[in-house]
């Protein structure tokens, strides 16, 4: 397998991509919906891909399906969270502070940016796609088994945190019930998880040790980049956040413990 012959035009499409995004978001003056473009980019890689590659065609059908299901729900999802509530609260700081380096720097650090990560978490996906072997095992079933797991955790997240704000009594309140009793981030553990599994499902390819190379980077990015430490700052110092954290794991569920005698 030659890498370069993967490599460039992925990485071509990826560009593209996100410079449609950029141009069309740069005129609506709102960047928020580059959250919608990163699920359905890893459809466009996984089908591009599959398209040029040479792989087995049950492993790749299974795993662009996967991903597909995947990208198309939380396309779905964050489009109707976001939808008339105008620009998201950091791309607006940002489009503050950055002035009149806006334009620019939104281009390479929001977009181009984005599209390398998603093109290093979309690895496994092009794998299995030029390179994968036919036949299904063990290891493929695993692999879907903890994809499936990964989707209940950041499906059902999502989905208990909608129903919970939907509710005004709820208003300023945190969502610590449900899959939120089990970790502060139901939804970023699922993330990781199912994409952990699309590494297994890749294994079985030339190459196949790299892998790890997307699990690695979303898991990274959730961890201590644009996911747990962004979203958590705002909440610090608030008593019921900091009850709700004492009991409550980051990230790996566990199940829920009784708050102590007094606290939230």
């Amino acid at each position: 397998m030659d890498l370069g012959e993967i490599l460039v035009p992925a990485a071509l499409a990826v560009v593209t991509y996100m410079t449609l995004w950029y141009v069309f978001l740069l005129i609506r003056r709102d960047n928020s919906p580059v959250d919608i473009a990163w699920g359905l980019g890893f459809i466009l890689i996984a089908w591009l891909s599959y398209a040029r590659g040479s792989g087995g065609e049950a492993r790749s059908l299974v795993v662009n399906a996967l991903v597909t299901v995947w990208g198309l729900r939380l396309a779905v999802h964050i489009w109707t969270r976001n939808r008339g509530r105008g620009e998201d609260f950091r791309y607006a700081a940002w489009r503050k502070k950055w002035g009149r380096w806006f334009p620019l720097r939104s281009y390479l650090q929001v977009f181009i940016l984005q599209g390398m990560m998603m093109l290093l978490v979309a690895w496994p996906i092009i794998l299995v796609n030029h390179a994968g072997r036919e036949g299904f095992g063990g290891l493929d079933l695993a692999g879907v088994s903890l994809w499936g797991l990964g989707l209940v955790f950041e499906a059902g997240g999502d989905y208990q945190l909608r129903v919970f704000k939907r509710d005004p009594r709820n208003r300023g309140r945190l969502m610590t019930r449900g899959l939120w009793s089990w970790t502060r981030h139901p939804n970023y553990f699922g993330e990781a998880a199912l994409w952990w599994g699309i590494a297994l499902l890749a294994v079985n390819s030339e190459w196949g040790w790299t892998a790890v190379i997307g699990p690695i980077t979303i898991t990274f990015l959730l961890l201590g980049v644009s996911g747990i430490p962004l979203l958590e700052r705002k909440y610090r110092g608030r008593p019921d956040f900091e009850a709700y954290a004492s009991r409550t794991p980051a990230f790996f569920p566990r199940p829920p413990r009784k708050p102590p005698a007094g606290l939230p």
